[in-house]
């Protein structure tokens, strides 16, 4: 049986274990937060052992083979190295997974010493939506890509930013792109291929936050096709859209609603978009519930069946990101790959770590 802790107790971690729940041989086990009457909360609600601190929990409940990662995103790399190194835990990181991709590289290399597994979660590549798509390029139904057009159109006012310390801060959180836009990002490499230049303008327009909350940017594909992307949090009352469109030398597919989830064209075979669209409740989707699948197949597999994320997707997602808001800092085109990673995104800042570090 696999055994899940969960560190972290906020809105995601209550999906995560609903889905967990629906997957036989690998179940919930402990959760853990700081603030330890949210742990207390989640823990009676799921009948589960609750604790103030991930030590505690770890300790206690050495069973634990997998730990999941629902801090604040910019504690993601302190975290995972900690219980890597002092616990030896398989992990699961939510998104975005890593704010640099140096950190990526250096998780990746530190779970290879101590043979731990890492499960970046991307859940909207389960989309049905997406996963057709992703078919319909890989046979050649609508050609070779021309343009592709990400559209992220949510709001999320200044309340939305008070919730907590670490949120709208480049340190631990990141803007409209590294937080809301990462899916998306990484959906445009995983169906168009990778990205090799980019060229980004960042604006802070609806809220009082030091982060861009809208963001536009365009992108040259490898193999040959141009791209633009489109990232705000400033849209009001209401999240409208969150979509992806690709115009192909044959034909014309859009993917629209508000997580990505629905087939709205596809100029091969119209009749197919409602077989390939999904209505969801949350913005989270069911994906979640296929990728605790994945992660139950790869353990108990012994790693003979792979993970289907794996560090270079994750790195290269984490890459183009950093690039995004580093060709924003200093105003233009800039080659992916060979770029320095941003100044803003990821860095230091002591004061908001020690709030979220287990006193």
């Amino acid at each position: 049986m696999i055994k899940v802790g969960f560190i972290g107790c906020g809105k995601i971690t209550d999906h995560h274990i609903k889905c967990l729940k629906k997957v036989s041989g690998i179940e919930p086990t402990a959760v853990c937060d700081l603030n330890f009457e949210k742990s207390k909360q989640y823990g009676k609600k799921y009948n589960l052992k609750y604790f103030e601190n991930y030590d505690q929990m770890l300790i206690k409940e050495n069973k634990i083979n997998l730990v999941s990662i629902m801090t604040p995103s910019g504690m993601h790399y302190e975290n995972a190295k900690d219980i890597i190194v002092k616990y030896k835990k398989n992990l699961i990181v939510e998104k975005p997974t890593f704010l640099k991709a140096s950190h990526v590289t250096n998780i990746y290399k530190l779970a290879k010493k101590y043979k731990c597994k890492i499960f970046p979660v991307f859940q909207h590549r389960y989309n049905k939506s997406i996963l057709r798509l992703k078919k319909a390029i890989q046979k050649d139904e609508i050609g070779k890509v021309r343009i592709a057009n990400i559209r992220v159109r949510w709001c999320r006012p200044d309340r939305y930013y008070k919730l907590a310390k670490w949120r709208g801060t480049f340190s631990h959180d990141g803007g409209a792109l590294s937080n809301q836009g990462i899916h998306h990002i990484d959906l445009l490499r995983f169906l168009c291929g990778e990205v090799t230049k980019v060229f980004s303008l960042m604006k802070t327009l609806g809220a009082n936050i030091e982060v861009e909350d809208t963001a536009v940017g365009t992108f040259e594909f490898a193999k040959g096709g141009v791209g633009t992307i489109e990232v705000t949090t400033a849209a009001r009352p209401d999240d409208f859209e969150a979509s992806l469109s690709i115009v192909g030398s044959k034909g014309l597919a859009q993917i629209g609603g508000k997580a990505v989830n629905e087939l709205q064209i596809f100029s091969p075979n119209q009749k197919i978009c409602k077989r390939f669209s999904e209505k969801f409740k949350n913005g989270y989707g069911y994906g979640h519930i296929k990728f605790y699948k994945d992660i139950k197949n790869t353990l108990e597999s012994k790693n003979l069946i792979k993970f289907p994320i794996s560090e270079k997707e994750v790195y290269n997602s984490t890459k183009l990101l950093n690039s995004l808001y580093k060709s924003d800092e200093i105003k233009k085109f800039i080659n992916v790959f060979s770029a320095q990673e941003s100044k803003r995104l990821g860095r230091s800042n002591e004061k908001i770590s020690k709030l979220y570090r287990s006193k």
